[in-house]
């Protein structure tokens, strides 16, 4: 299998914070979402990838290159959209496009003007006058425009209306139906991902949960709701984590089948989402 992006045994270390031994892979051709809370290590990893840091240890290889001894290849085949673009802030999109475009060898400038008419660019307005939503549209159109290989994106969606993100996920769909072309999706709304993912995977602490395809998990995780029985010590070993509060339990499980068997009809068992699977495996051992 060919890979867009390969990544093994990778390590930093920031003060505090350590990245440890991290490895997953993108497949060609296929979304992959990057999942976890705040600090975990989703934009360490993106900055690694794109060689805005130093790694401290590990392999990164982007479409079948190294990131240190292929750099400039590799920059050249990747199109990067930040939660907050930057942009020469004084000038109007259309100068900022004619200070880009010449960093691209594959840039498609009839591309960019067919997608500046799709969002709608006010090609003429200057950058820091900008809606943070038409910030986020000028920027895919950058990142789009150069025929980039693989998308990576930080956190492209947080703090915008549901229509354009809509769009966005329509336009990534879309943009791996060019055979080849893969995207690497960081994000804190993980329904978005749920629509469009193929692939998740899960850093905690520095560390990865999981790598796997996105039925897989769904398939795998359910959600149990029941009485304080659950939480019985006989039972404990059943849930990777839990939430009591007034009105019950809730639990989540890899086993429903044996929660079905010990506790039948007094428990109700519903599949996880993503985002119930990322809380009770980081905060879910408490009282709601």
């Amino acid at each position: 299998m060919e890979y867009a992006l390969e990544i093994r045994n990778l390590s930093k270390s920031y003060g505090d914070f350590r990245l440890k031994d991290v490895s997953f892979s993108l497949p060609r051709g296929y979304i992959m979402g990057l999942i976890g809370p705040n600090g975990a290590g989703k934009t360490t990893i993106i900055k690694l990838v794109l060689n805005l840091i130093r790694r401290d240890g590990g392999e990164i290889r982007a479409l079948g290159f190294d990131n240190l001894a292929d750099e400039v290849e590799i920059k050249s085949r990747i199109g990067f959209v930040h939660d907050t673009p930057f942009f020469y802030e004084h000038l109007t999109l259309a100068n900022v496009r004619k200070t880009v475009a010449p960093f691209y060898r594959d840039w498609d400038d009839a591309l960019f003007r067919r997608l500046a008419d799709e969002f709608r660019l006010p090609l003429g307005k200057r950058f820091k006058k900008l809606s943070r939503g038409t910030k986020m549209k000028f920027a895919l159109a950058v990142a789009l425009s150069h025929k980039a290989d693989l998308l990576i994106l930080d956190e492209p969606t947080s703090g915008l209306d549901p229509v354009f993100r809509r769009e966005l996920l329509q336009k990534l769909s879309a943009f791996i139906q060019d055979e080849g072309k893969s995207v690497l999706f960081s994000t804190h709304i993980t329904s978005d991902l749920e629509r469009i993912a193929d692939f998740i995977t899960f850093i905690r602490g520095g560390e990865i949960v999981f790598s796997s395809p996105r039925d897989q998990i769904l398939g795998a995780w359910a959600v149990v709701k029941g009485g304080p029985e659950l939480l019985a010590a006989e039972h404990r070993a059943l849930f990777k984590g839990h939430r009591q509060g007034a009105y019950g339990v809730q639990a989540l499980t890899a086993a429903a089948g044996e929660v079905h068997r010990r506790f039948g009809r007094d428990a109700v068992v519903e599949t996880a989402t993503l985002e119930e699977i990322m809380f009770y495996m980081t905060k879910g051992n408490g009282h709601a």
